[in-house]
């Protein structure tokens, strides 16, 4: 069985289901509300899991009530929370996020200003065991120990590289492949057009990079050219997660020793297949599933 671990935040999410999104101040509706586990690599780590991955969750949360259902949550999605440090006397990380009827999003996202950020405990965990390790950006400090660690240890890393306060650049430069958010580009280089943009990522390491656009698929650079694999046109839900679960497909499929343009066709194939049903989870497909599509659609 693959074996992957994930690095960074996991989120309790509220998400409210509108017509339309908010354009001005004022009170709103909502036809729906759920309230779901999150966080770019939690979600990561439920997508590897779900396509049959064994994953490790490596992460923090406090001891109030939202951290309980986000360990719970991950648990009851198979995976591994042995390394989920629970910090005393802390809240937890949590979002609001609004959907309207086309699947597009709005999201306010809080996180916790009392999780540590320390992370010299990852210097206890055998990175040697895995496949891949993946991490968001969210918690540099974690992401940037266990990428050091995991490139000791001849594994290969892939970088959630979305937006955050911090300069992203040392977490890229340890990536082996680093699939940048369209905002995530900007922030990182300084450059709005994302051609030029990615050629100034990829200068920054030496793996690959990869801008993921949503339904109009993903890009890469191979040797500084440029390359596309287009997204799938599917009945569009909810799109909340789907960045996450593009990027634990990812993972799942370098594990799985797919070639670059395979496995951003696999990870386009999963994010879409998540995006037909309401939240950040509940639409992420298994392996078959993910199969059977292709095999209709690819």
């Amino acid at each position: 069985m693959l074996k992957i671990a994930c690095i960074g935040i996991a989120v309790q999410d509220r998400l409210y289901y509108v017509e339309q999104l908010p354009d001005a101040s004022g009170k709103f509706v909502a036809q729906d509300y759920r309230e779901i586990g999150g966080g770019p690599a939690a979600t990561a780590a439920v997508a590897a899991a779900r396509l049959g991955a064994h994953v490790d969750f490596i992460g923090r949360v406090g001891d109030d009530a939202a951290g309980k259902t986000i360990v719970a949550d991950l648990q009851k999605e198979g995976v591994d929370t042995r390394f989920v440090r629970v910090c005393h006397q802390a809240r937890s990380s949590q979002s609001a996020i609004i959907v309207d009827a086309q699947g597009e999003r709005i999201i306010i996202n809080h996180p916790s200003p009392d999780l540590s950020n320390e992370a010299d405990w990852l210097n206890d965990i055998t990175f040697e065991h895995y496949d891949v390790v993946l991490a968001d950006v969210r918690w540099h400090q974690g992401a940037e120990r266990g990428f050091t660690l995991a490139r000791e240890a001849g594994v290969v890393t892939v970088l959630d590289a979305d937006v955050t306060p911090q300069d992203i650049a040392p977490l890229v430069k340890l990536a082996d492949h680093a699939a940048f958010s369209a905002p995530g580009l900007v922030k990182a280089t300084g450059e709005t057009e994302w051609e030029k943009a990615l050629l100034l990522a990829q200068a920054m390491t030496a793996g690959k990079v990869y801008l993921t656009q949503g339904k109009a698929g993903c890009y890469w650079l191979d040797e500084n050219r440029q390359q596309h694999r287009p997204g799938f046109k599917v009945d569009v839900v909810d799109t909340t997660g789907a960045g996450d679960v593009f990027h634990g497909a990812l993972a799942f499929a370098i594990a799985n020793k797919q070639g670059v343009s395979d496995a951003v066709h696999f990870a386009n194939a999963v994010a879409a297949l998540k995006c037909t049903r309401p939240g950040g989870r509940e639409g992420i497909p298994d392996y078959h599933q993910t199969r059977a599509f292709l095999s209709l659609y690819g």
